[in-house]
């Protein structure tokens, strides 16, 4: 079942579009870029929520059983010296175990740190330790879990068949999982584009005129979308998870390279007067291969903060 579907219950709106035919099961989450650092690099952070995979820990895959929802799978710097780690879907987008405990508003950051200290002291200390004092550590980990406090997700879901899932499920637990991050060459969306492309071979890409050869997590989800154009039977839906609301500063909309440079005024503005020409390549750049207008009618999705039925049984 989709995560769509697995939302609707708990939708502020979902009665009104629980009609919808989403049956998906792999989905790319473009996440916006946020805070200080969001402001100067716009690319955002890209995940991959496989709703028919689970985890018996944040390192180790299997098949989902009755009534789980799947996890989230990402790429991070420095977390515990992993290249990846799943987390279950629910934790991931609110900091709680249940979503009838997923806050409707945060009104500031040390409200923020709470939910997710509770629940780093209840599942994540063995990950990610405690620092001298016992108290959770600064870092990255805070990536893991509450990420709807932080930002918008845009989500793109397409279908996907057990055997995938299985094949995907064996190569990871296969493989060695040992942090590789850089920037440039296997970032998060670098790693949603291996993902997704063992899934559906050579759909994802990068775009080495418009972001200058850095996988992003628009570029990621162009490709998706275009996939999903030329396979009909494979179709790509879209909708829109929404920031958690309160005092907590919204995210910025996410961003290509050649964008940025063109419409972030921090990079216009210097490189116009110092360096003009780089302008000129990155409007050519994005221009001719840079532009993609995704669905921005597709539905959006909040969190109601009242009970709700049991998730349904993952086939």
């Amino acid at each position: 079942m989709s995560l769509l579907r697995r939302l609707l219950p708990f939708s502020l709106i979902g009665a009104a579009l629980s009609a919808m035919p989403l049956r998906a099961s792999v989905a790319l989450f473009m996440e916006d870029p946020y805070g200080h650092l969001g402001s100067w690099s716009p690319t955002g952070h890209a995940a991959i929520y496989l709703d028919h995979v689970c985890a018996d820990n944040p390192t180790h895959l299997r098949r989902c059983q009755p009534g789980e929802t799947g996890v989230v799978i990402s790429r991070y710097h420095k977390v515990h010296h992993d290249d990846w780690l799943a987390m279950p879907l629910i934790p991931y987008l609110y900091s709680v175990d249940d979503v009838k405990d997923a806050p409707v508003s945060l009104r500031n950051r040390d409200e923020e740190m709470a939910v997710r200290e509770k629940y780093w002291r209840a599942h994540l200390t063995d990950l990610v330790p405690p620092d001298e004092n016992g108290n959770a550590p600064k870092g990255n980990w805070t990536q893991l879990v509450g990420s709807l406090f932080d930002r918008t997700a845009h989500v793109f879901e397409i279908a996907s068949t057990p055997e995938q899932d299985d094949h995907f499920i064996a190569e990871f637990n296969a493989g060695a999982n040992k942090s590789h991050f850089n920037f440039f060459l296997h970032n998060c969306a670098d790693f949603s584009r291996a993902v997704l492309n063992i899934y559906f071979p050579h759909a994802i890409h990068r775009n080495y005129v418009a972001d200058f050869g850095l996988t992003t997590p628009k570029q990621v989800a162009k490709c998706l979308v275009k996939y999903g154009q030329k396979h009909p039977d494979t179709p790509v839906r879209q909708y829109i998870l929404v920031q958690t609301g309160g005092g907590i500063a919204r995210s910025h909309r996410i961003r290509g390279v050649s964008e940025s440079l063109l419409k972030v005024k921090k990079w216009f503005i210097p490189l116009l007067i110092v360096e003009p020409e780089v302008i000129g390549v990155s409007a050519i750049a994005y221009v001719t291969t840079g532009r993609y207008k995704f669905d921005h009618d597709a539905p959006p999705y909040l969190p109601e903060q009242t009970s709700i039925p049991a998730t349904a049984s993952a086939p």
